[in-house]
């Protein structure tokens, strides 16, 4: 058919006609529809793409329907064509059609495009692209079928055909297939979260398929088979709509996620359903919807769990990773046993068989590790076992049994050998056979870790074993691991082997050698002694005997817990200097300022063209050993200097234009995005090869001061022309100057002269004789070079009053006259009379009439002539310039753009591809609902201090603001611009690509398009395009001088023009083409999924991404549309829409039917997925709404798409991790703190995890994934509704189990925001904490945790859910220490330890305290981000940056910070309810009140500060020890400093925290939230009570056991008071149990005097005061009376009183919390008001008790104005008016 015009299609299955499926083009002509990015439904259309003769093979490949049996009940039409004909036969939407057709056009002509070498034919397409396509979208599909041992549906021989018509039906099958599966992706919305699903699903269809092709006969009507599925839109109702019913089912069940996950089936367990080959039977095609899959809760016969069961508990962190655990529980078993011999050195104790056969008990606790590991498989996933599952329970029980026989084994073995010893009293020959009998049963026990080991070291041999799919293997796996389709073949290469078995095993051994001479040895001599101890005068009543054994277990268990924990820090020290060794060799941080720049800009030009220009060499050349050796070579030459290619660029090279032109366009971005001056500008350009210029100009920045070292020389040197040349030469920038500066000169002066004129020609000839001598090398004999600084400074003002606005020709004509003399009469140095000159030509033949030269000769050129003026500015900046301007540029995040670009040329990149035969791209943003472009109103509105967020934005970027006046002086041309006038709209950019907004993520990202667009024009250009391309520049002066924008559309808006960032001054230069190519490449949607709703509330939101789409070409929006069917019925679209920039309004695209509502499982994953079928290309690069990117890093899009090709270890990567850049780090020092923290993570932690630990998953953005491999294989996120809720991690997780690779690249950067307020960071830790809580539950961990070998499984331990364990360890071992001590002092041990057995000098215990105190202070953090600030920035600047954070209270926010984790991970594991917060992402110039900072805050760190304080104070009032100040001092100083930290933070880091006035506000504001009783509306922000209510939530959802242990936890609280009662005068040094019981009547007595006061108030307050006061003089008279009887008649005193606080204080709480869990029996008792109300007055006192440290630090005088210098510094040091943000004096604006 013809491929002129294919007809408009009429609406097919799915096709919604009432909803006009023009979609939005009224006013299209008639049959022509409304395209995405190329209209293929029209290949006449003037559309640039379309000239690609790749596109139009597509094309015509799709449309060879041909012979194929016609869809039945549907009238074909000519123009139909593979896609269409598969959407009539399966009853696929309309839309989805039309998308995935473009889809596969774009994959086909792409794909096509990079053929090395190209086709023959180059009209057609190739087979090996159809090929190669099918297998890679079907790999996954392949894999499942060998799988499950099926034969795939896809009836094509991979081997190569010979016949050319069998090739043409082949091609033709290729495509039918891989279309077939993109039909089915691309409406199978949620699905698209189970693979597998989707697998089972193409695996009918593909056989439905097979069917028709091959003409198969229906048995049952005797007519040609069609598929079982067809009608129209009858995939979505009859397969996508059930089993999204099914999963929505699930979901409701799950109570918005806060039912148990065992409770419920996520995606994840919908998914494994399909990895067994039951599938097939039970659910049948078409889907059999009576099955008890489909079934839904509460159906007690419906499919429950597949795969694996989430329980909620810290065991899983032993089941996960029981590896670590026997490892570390082994090690310290046979530590203790071998240190207990006492002697110096471990070898000189294991000389003792006793000792040896001690050591051999390991096997015993091995044993019963197992045992314990089997239990708990049993314990947690029993109810995976079902009656096809069977086999599953098998193998639990005889693993239980297998492991407790071992154990009893060994210990009967063992106990053997020792009795046999005993009998004999040595270790006689019988003994030794015993002992013999033993080790044979170890042997045969470790017999399974020795082959583990073998397959270590053969990593290849272990992947065949667990990739094939053989019967007889199963068999041989069975045992150890559940087969599952994932997680297999997980082994990496030989060599990455051992890098990282290396860093391992180095650590490991460090660790253990520190952890047996500081740790345990210690510990051996004082846990004697106390064993040993007799006489303990025990302080109270002593329940059970032989405690001293328990204050064994006190004083271990602190180290026992951080010996556990350290290899934490280790970990962080080996991967901070491996991370700077990688670093190193990667070559990072060499040019780290403009100054290192300037010493290689030379040879920068050359790696521009090296890396960022397509290398021109034969396509055979390509890859080869040869080409890769070449490229080291050349990279080297250009790294150092070497050889001659890269010396020197010549003004004439093609090379240097397009150089110049990059340069240039990266500079004029930074002056468009207003960070860099005009001025600046000027300085940093590359002017374009005008005024005969025989040189390459480099910029002024580098000619600066060069021109006057030259002259000197000349003045001082005495040499011939030849010397001084040689001199000059040496340095080329010198070179350039001198040349440039004789050039323009002469140029200059030939061009203000009137032409004709005689004075013209004296000038010509005067040169003409400086040439000449210059040219016979006599310059220096014919010439004084004495009087050179005389010309200089005579042009210098020549050249000012030529520059000044008003020029005055009389001064001008007189500086003329001077030059002229001194140069005819005082520069030769021969004289020469009148007559000679005459001769010479050099004076006129008639004087003039006033005897001077130049008076009528003088003709500046125009003011219009503005590339005349640009080029004397820079002539005069060249003569004038002395300083080194090392200022230049100003702005420190330009300075850090251009330093981290240079230096990134320098690293090992790919080469680039051109720009056609690059991989293709998209960026995929989610975004709900933030701030797109701020408003005017949010611009001017000012907080509570007198605070707007542009007065703060002019504050903190003041340079930056004055570029943007000056540019909008410029551009209107006036002098004081009306920003909130006629410039509003560029001043709300301004502001927004400061905040993080939707605008600057766009902005940023639209900078793709404009690189590849320029990188096109570059890439075809020939040189005489870019010579001519270059000089229009130059004429054209500068876009950026006169307004114009190089679109050529005068119709458009100036502040349009200036804000559009797709156009550029180099767009003059574009044929056309560039634009189709970049748009083939790149694709930007943005999934705004409420934009329908808020286009219909008229939100201004929808008008700001209206008018983002307007300004930026490639730009697409995806949606969700909620349309009413008139009845009760909604129906859910996925809608894609575009600016339309001839019809000059939004116009729709697609229009997919979904199943029912987008929001399944969590909310970010669910947006990205529903947007994921517009995306298009290869590649897709994830990026969050917090996001920036840059012109010049966008340059190197091409290269980074370029590692695909390349092999990292064993595979080819599947996800390239990529660099961030935190932007938001220059604020407060908080930010700071907060970025630096993050910088680290993301650049040398990254770096260490990728290489050489191979363990790098995905942690959010801006990564970029293989997007055909992700696709089939569940999407770039998880979206299990909380369980996934750091959704992004676990598509690194999914990638790793799924074979894939991650890498991770820092020659190319990407911006990020980051929270910068103390609670935003708070929330957005909780969120990260919480996420790690369900991450240690869920199947990925688990199953990474056993598929990984031993080290990397350590290594992904101890950077996921490790990192949070062991935070929460380090806590623990405060309490573990402090509690310790409490019960050492109150019972008495403690001064009989002290008496008789010396702990206190105790080394381990000296470790311990330190090592926590070196977790404390961020020792996790600070190391790596110092390590990598040296790397990137210098030593000393990392040491200063590292000591002015410390000053900065960095260790406080650490150790906060720390306090947040352990809070938030704990609970989650126990309780759950981990849930996405919003943290905001604002400005951070707001005071926090109190209130909401006790809000925040009291539960996670105030309550548990004040607890160890409280223990603390205890300890120093009762212990032995502690009387002794210097002791008490360094046992607690540590903890104290974390109590200082949980409770002060929050006001040291809130702005303003130290005002006194605003602190008395914030104390009757917090008074009366505690008071105000509010109804059954309040929210929790105005009512005690509902926040009290809301923070018990967790109590609501957790099971029994995670309330039992609540309950444990909260008995410790009761301890207080049994050890304090003892403690009391009036306990008279009783020891009796009595007395405890007799203190229990005081809490019942306060609770019941609380109970009587609570009943008069309801009852008498309002109406009889009379009887309420009667009732409290009553209850004041009895308590007096008591007190005084007590004095009289028992040995009580009046401190009782107090200590006894102490003690019943603790109890109170502790019963308030066990009522918190038992609610649900209490909730309808009189207890429970009761509990109420005294957690009221308790909730009270923790506040007063924070508030007055807070109060009294702002009753001090100068602490406010400290802390503010504290908490801003960074900002103070760049001399900024913070104090004025503070105090909010007004801005002139």
């Amino acid at each position: 058919m013809s491929l002129r015009q294919r007809t408009a299609r009429p609406a097919m299955a799915g096709g919604d006609e009432g909803r006009g499926t023009v979609h939005g083009g009224q006013g299209l002509a008639e049959g022509e529809e409304v395209y995405n990015i190329i209209p293929i439904h029209n290949l006449l259309a003037e559309h640039p793409a379309l000239r690609f003769p790749e596109v139009r093979a597509a094309m015509a490949a799709l449309l060879t329907v041909g012979d194929l049996p016609k869809p039945p009940f549907v009238r074909w039409q000519e123009g139909y064509d593979l896609l269409d004909w598969l959407g009539f036969f399966f009853g696929f939407q309309r839309d989805n059609v039309r998308n995935q057709r473009e889809h596969l056009v774009l994959l086909l002509a792409n794909a096509q495009m990079r053929i090395q070498p190209p086709p023959d034919n180059i009209d057609a397409l190739d087979p090996n692209v159809a090929r190669r396509l099918r297998r890679k979208v079907l790999r996954n599909y392949t894999a499942w079928c060998s799988y499950l041992g099926r034969k795939p549906n896809v009836w094509i021989s991979d081997s190569h055909r010979s016949a050319a018509a069998g090739a043409s039906n082949s091609s033709r099958r290729e495509l039918l297939y891989t279309a077939l599966y993109l039909l089915i992706w691309g409406e199978a919305a949620n699905l698209r979260f189970v693979p597998e699903c989707l697998t089972y699903i193409f695996h009918h269809m593909a056989m439905d398929l097979n069917r028709i092709l091959e003409d198969y006969i229906d048995d049952e009507t005797g007519r040609p088979a069609i598929p079982a599925i067809t009608g129209e839109e009858a995939f979505l109702t009859r397969v996508v709509k059930p089993l999204y019913t099914t999963i929505q089912a699930e979901v409701e069940s799950s109570r918005n996620g806060t039912a148990p996950h065992s409770a419920w089936r996520n995606y994840d367990d919908i998914n494994e359903y399909f990895w067994s080959r039951h599938c097939f039977d039970r659910l049948r095609w078409p889907l059999d919807l009576s099955k008890n899959f489909f079934a839904t809760p509460p159906n007690r016969n419906r499919v429950r769990k597949t795969g694996f069961v989430e329980q909620r508990s810290f065991w899983n962190l032993f089941r996960s990773f029981d590896r670590l655990w026997v490892m570390l529980i082994l090690y310290l078993q046979a530590a203790i046993i071998v240190a207990w011999e006492g002697k110096t050195y471990p070898w000189q104790n294991l000389q003792s068989r006793d000792v040896q056969v001690r050591a051999l008990s390991l096997f015993i606790t091995w044993a019963f590790l197992r045992l314990i590991q089997s239990i708990l498989d049993a314990g947690t996933q029993y109810s995976l076992v079902r009656r096809e599952t069977m086999w599953l329970g098998v193998r639990m029980v005889l693993k239980s049994i297998v492991a407790a026989s071992w154990t009893v084994i060994f210990s009967i073995l063992y106990a053997r050998a020792w009795d046999q010893r005993n009998h004999d009293r040595r270790w006689s020959p019988v003994a030794n056979r015993r002992l013999v009998n033993y080790l044979e049963a170890a042997g045969v026990f470790v017999l399974p870790e020795a082959i583990a080991i073998v397959l270590f070291i053969l990593p290849w041999i272990r992947n065949f074993l667990e990739k094939t799919n053989w019967r007889i293997l199963y068999g041989v796996t069975w045992w150890f691991q559940t087969r599952t389709f994932v997680g297999r073949g997980l082994r990496e290469g030989l060599v990455d082997n051992v890098k990282y078995a290396t860093f391992w095993v180095l650590l490991l051994a460090v660790k253990f050698i520190f952890s047996y001479f500081l740790q345990i040895k210690p510990m051996v001599s004082p846990t004697k002694a106390i064993y040993k101890l007799d006489v303990v005068e025990y302080s109270w009543h002593e329940i059970f005997s032989k405690t001293n054994r328990f204050a064994i277990f006190l004083l271990w268990l602190p180290v026992v817990l951080i010996y556990l924990m350290d290899i934490s820090i280790w970990y962080s020290i080996f991967s901070s200097f491996v991370g700077a060794l990688v670093g190193l060799f990667s070559h990072i941080g060499e040019i780290r300022n403009v100054q290192q720049l300037r010493l290689r800009f030379q040879f920068f030009a050359s790696a521009m063209q090296f890396n960022l220009m397509p290398e021109e060499q034969l396509f055979e050349d390509r890859g080869t050993l040869k080409s890769k050796f070449n490229d080291a070579v050349l990279r080297l030459k250009l790294r150092y200097g070497l050889g001659r290619p890269y010396k020197k660029l010549e003004s004439s090279n093609v090379q240097a234009t397009r150089f110049a032109l990059i340069w240039n366009e990266i500079i004029a971005t930074f002056r468009e995005e207003d960070i860099i001056s005009d001025r600046e500008l000027e300085l940093m350009e590359l002017p374009g090869n005008s005024w005969n210029i025989r040189v390459i100009r480099w910029p002024c920045l580098l000619l600066c001061n060069e021109l006057l070292l030259a002259l000197s020389q000349a003045k001082e040197l005495v040499a011939s022309d030849r010397g001084h040349w040689k001199k000059i030469s040496k340095n080329e920038y010198r070179r350039c100057a001198v040349v440039e500066a004789y050039d323009s000169i002469k140029h200059f002066l030939l061009e203000i002269i009137r032409e004709g004129s005689e004075e013209h020609r004296i000038v010509s000839q005067l040169f003409f004789g400086f040439d000449d001598a210059i040219r016979v090398e006599k310059l220096t004999s014919e010439y004084k070079m004495a009087v050179l600084p005389v010309l200089h400074a005579k042009l210098i003002t020549l050249l000012e009053q030529f520059l000044k606005p008003k020029k005055d020709l009389n001064k001008m004509v007189n500086t003329l006259q001077t030059l002229y003399d001194v140069a005819i009469r005082d520069f030769p140095t021969i004289k020469r009379n009148v007559e000679q000159l005459k001769q010479a030509g050099l004076m006129p033949m008639r004087p003039t009439a006033s005897g001077l030269l130049f008076e009528n000769a003088i003709e500046p050129p125009s003011a219009e002539n503005i590339n005349f003026y640009k080029q004397a500015r820079r002539l005069h900046t060249i003569l004038t310039s002395r300083d080194s301007m090392n200022d230049v540029p100003k702005n420190l995040e330009a300075r850090r753009r251009i330093a981290f670009f240079s230096n990134s040329l320098f690293m090992n990149i790919p080469r680039a591809p051109q720009v056609e035969k690059m991989l293709a791209f998209s960026v995929l943003t989610p975004y709900y609902n933030e701030d797109v472009l701020f408003s005017k109103e949010q611009l001017r509105t000012e907080n509570e201090d007198g605070i707007s967020i542009l007065f703060y934005l002019q504050k903190i970027y003041d340079d930056e603001w004055s570029n943007f006046l000056e540019r909008m002086r410029r551009e209107t041309m006036v002098e004081t611009p009306d920003i909130w006038g006629e410039n509003l709209r560029d001043l709300r950019f301004w502001a927004s690509n400061r905040g993080q907004t939707l605008t600057r993520t766009v902005r940023g990202m639209m900078y793709y398009y404009k690189a590849l667009k320029m990188l096109a024009f570059l890439d075809s250009a020939s040189e005489i395009d870019m010579r001519e391309g270059s000089r229009e520049l130059d004429l054209f002066g500068s876009f950026r001088e006169n307004g114009v924008d190089g679109i050529g559309d005068s119709t458009r808006s100036l502040s349009a023009r200036n804000l559009s960032r797709a156009s550029s001054s180099l767009s003059f230069l574009f044929k056309g083409h560039e634009y189709g190519t970049a748009l083939m490449k790149y694709t930007y949607v943005v999934a705004c999924q409420i934009y329908g709703q808020q286009k219909a509330k008229k939100d201004p939101h929808a008008e700001e991404i209206l008018y983002l789409m307007k300004n930026n070409e490639a730009l697409r929006v995806a949606y969700v549309d909620e349309v009413r069917n008139g009845r009760e019925e909604v129906g859910y679209y996925s809608v894609l829409v575009k600016y339309d920039q001839q019809l000059q309004k939004e116009v729709e695209i697609y229009r997919v039917r979904l199943p029912g509502p987008l929001k399944l499982g969590e909310g970010k994953p669910e947006n990205q997925n529903h947007a994921l079928i517009f995306t298009r290309g290869d590649a897709v690069q994830t990026i969050d709404m917090n996001q920036d990117n840059y012109f010049e890093e966008a340059l190197k899009m091409r290269n980074l798409l370029e590692e695909y090709t390349h092999t990292y270890g064993s595979r080819k990567p599947t996800l390239l991790g990529v660099r961030e850049h935190v932007f938001t780090g220059s604020v407060s020092s908080l930010a700071w703190f907060m970025s630096a923290q993050e910088t680290s993570f993301v650049t040398l932690g990254q770096r260490v995890l990728a290489n050489p630990l191979k363990v790098r998953m995905h942690y959010g953005h801006p990564d970029v994934f293989d997007r055909l491999w992700f696709l089939s294989r569940g999407g770039i996120s998880k979206a299990s509704r909380v369980i996934n809720i750091s959704e992004d991690i676990f598509a690194g997780f999914n990638c790793t189990l799924r074979g894939g690779n991650v890498t991770h690249h820092e020659y190319i950067q990407v911006g990020k925001g980051r929270d910068v307020g103390l609670n935003q960071i708070s929330m957005f830790e909780a969120k990260v904490s919480s996420g790690n809580g369900e991450q240690a539950l869920s199947r990925d961990v688990y199953r990474l945790g056993h598929r990984l070998d031993f080290f990397r499984m350590l290594s992904f331990y101890y950077t996921t859910v490790g990192f949070y364990f062991n935070t929460m360890l380090t806590v623990l071992t405060v309490y573990a220490f402090v509690w310790g001590r409490l019960y050492l002092a109150l019972s008495g041990l403690e001064a009989a330890i002290k008496n008789n057995a010396d702990s206190t000098s105790n080394t381990a215990l000296g470790t311990v305290l330190n090592q926590q105190f070196l977790i404390q202070l961020g020792i996790f953090t600070a190391l790596p981000m110092v390590v990598e600030n040296a790397l990137e920035h210098g030593f000393l600047g990392a040491i200063w940056d590292f000591l002015t954070m410390q000053i900065e209270l960095a260790s406080v926010f650490y150790t906060f910070s720390m306090g947040t984790k352990t809070h938030y991970f704990g609970r989650t594991i126990l309780h759950g309810g981990a849930k996405y917060r919003a943290t905001g992402r604002g400005f951070v110039v707001q005071h926090k009140s109190f209130c909401e900072n006790y809000r925040l805050y009291a539960r996670s760190h105030f309550i548990k500060a004040i607890e160890i304080g409280v223990i603390l104070t205890v300890y120093a009032s009762y212990s032995a020890i502690g009387k002794h100040t210097i002791v008490y001092i360094v046992m607690t100083i540590a903890t104290w400093f974390l109590v200082v930290s949980w409770i002060m933070a929050p006001f040291a880091f809130n702005p303003s925290g130290f005002d006194w006035l605003k602190t008395v506000d914030d104390f009757d504001d917090f008074m009366n939230w505690i008071w105000y009783r509010g109804g059954i509306f309040a929210k929790s922000e105005q009512s005690w009570e509902k926040w009290w209510e809301e923070e018990q939530d967790h109590l609501r959802t957790t099971g029994l056991w995670g309330k039992l242990l609540e309950v444990v936890l909260d008995l410790r609280f009761f301890f207080f008071q049994y050890g304090i009662t003892y403690q009391l005068n009036i306990a008279n040094n009783s020891r009796s149990i009595v007395v405890y019981f007799l203190s229990w009547i005081y809490v019942l007595v306060a609770f019941g005097v609380f109970l009587v006061v609570g009943y008069a108030r309801d009852r008498y307050a309002a109406k009889e005061h009379i009887y309420y006061r009667t009732v409290q003089a009553l209850i004041i008279t009895l308590t007096i009376l008591m007190i005084v009887i007590l004095l009289k008649f028992t040995s009580f005193t009046l401190v009782d009183i107090f200590t006894s606080l102490l003690a019943l204080i603790p109890t109170g709480w502790g019963l308030i919390l066990i009522a918190q869990v038992v609610k649900p029996l209490i909730k309808t008792t009189v207890v429970w008001d009761t509990v109420v109300a005294v957690s009221r007055l308790y909730d009270m006192m923790f506040g007063i008790i924070v508030m007055i440290p807070v109060a009294l630090l702002a009753w001090l005088p100068g602490f406010q104005a400290m802390q503010t210098r504290i908490l801003f510094n960074e900002a103070f040091s760049r001399g900024l008016q913070i104090s004025r943000i503070i105090t909010g004096k007004k801005s002139n604006f």
